[in-house]
């Protein structure tokens, strides 16, 4: 090495070609579809989150339920889906209370169903007192054992491509 040259590469011993940089190689930097906000308030939402989505995180993470990959706190157009599964398009909700007959979820959930995604609904006491059920459901909807619209109190399902109530 040189002296006062000590981040340069090594001579070139002839054929070798210098590496262009990224920028030249893909055309110009394209800007980011994440928008900043929405970026900002997904990180807001993974740290505020409650037990029941740490304990469902828990089992979903790194592959761990069936070698699926989910993310937390997805953007879905202007919605945020609790957990995500982008290979089978699967939004996983985890609902309070609050939740119960909620007109701006049947909303969501219209949206997610027409932008190609099925949704899965569980109570979040219901993650908490019956996690390995809870799996066991998300990983049927994985696995295209539940193909159609279900709704029962603990758990609603809604199947991409079809319309509430349509069988």
């Amino acid at each position: 090495m040189i002296a006062g040259n000590r981040n340069s590469s090594p001579p070139r011993s002839g054929g070798e070609v210098a590496r262009a940089h990224p920028e030249t190689e893909r055309g110009a930097v394209q800007p980011s579809r994440r928008s900043p906000g929405g970026v900002a308030r997904a990180r807001e939402l993974r740290r505020g989150g409650n037990m029941a989505e740490a304990m469902l995180w828990d089992e979903l993470k790194a592959k761990k339920l069936g070698g699926y990959k989910f993310v937390r706190q997805m953007p879905l157009g202007p919605y945020f889906a609790d957990f995500a599964c982008r290979s089978q398009k699967l939004a996983v909700e985890l609902d309070g209370s609050q939740h119960a007959d909620s007109t701006s979820d049947r909303r969501r959930d219209e949206f997610m169903r027409r932008e190609g995604w099925s949704v899965l609904r569980f109570w979040s006491q219901d993650a908490v007192r019956e996690l390995r059920s809870v799996c066991e459901t998300i990983l049927a909807a994985l696995e295209g054992r539940l193909a159609q619209d279900a709704v029962a109190t603990d758990v609603r399902f809604v199947a991409e491509g079809h319309r509430e109530g349509e069988r």
